[in-house]
């Protein structure tokens, strides 16, 4: 967790997104253990190790410059090639780090979060293109939580959404962006994410 803060202080972020992200992700897979969704992954230490790989999610951002980190308008596309290998980076990071004694369950969902959580469940996303179930689904977990927490959030490069209109989005973008199933299990939860958000500001 202190790792992951410091590296969201670099975009003038002081680890909110790291504590929100881990909130949210926290809350999807207890529904999901609770209610035998994908029972055969979802089990109390599937619970334990996503909640902790959350937080390591965009642990590749401390290869990317502050220029581009920082930049308050809109990525030209060069730039954005550059950022999207934020992913690439965090999955190579987190196994460094962790290292070849660490828990094999721990360092592959630690490295899937990072790897893969700009998926997108249409094939569109980056970095590999994965589609719907080829996305591991802790990855897919994340990409919910992580653009949840960032459409809400203040950005150096925009305003923050109202709560309202974030959910809207999320429940637009199922079967596009996201796991329908997992989005149906987020909008579920609506009524925690609101008073965590209403503790949380």
């Amino acid at each position: 967790d202190g790792m992951a803060m410091l590296i969201e202080s670099r975009d003038g972020n002081t680890g909110k997104h790291v504590m929100s992200t881990k909130k949210y992700v926290g809350l999807i897979v207890q529904y999901m253990y609770a209610n035998r969704i994908h029972p055969e992954e979802v089990n109390e230490e599937f619970i334990e190790k996503i909640t902790n790989a959350a937080a390591l999610h965009d642990v590749g951002k401390i290869m990317i410059s502050d220029t581009i980190l920082n930049k308050p308008g809109k990525f030209t596309p060069e730039e954005f090639e550059i950022m999207k290998g934020h992913s690439v980076y965090g999955s190579q990071i987190v196994r460094n780090i962790l290292g070849e004694n660490a828990d094999e369950q721990l360092v592959q969902i630690s490295s899937d979060v990072a790897h893969f959580h700009h998926e997108k469940w249409d094939g569109s996303g980056y970095p590999e293109g994965l589609k719907g179930e080829e996305i591991p689904l802790s990855a897919r977990i994340m990409a919910v939580a992580d653009v949840f927490d960032a459409l809400v959030s203040r950005r150096v490069y925009k305003d923050m959404m109202p709560q309202e209109q974030a959910f809207m989005v999320i429940e637009e973008e199922a079967g596009s962006h996201f796991d329908p199933q997992i989005v149906e299990v987020f909008l579920k939860l609506r009524h925690e994410v609101e008073e965590y958000l209403g503790q949380s500001t």
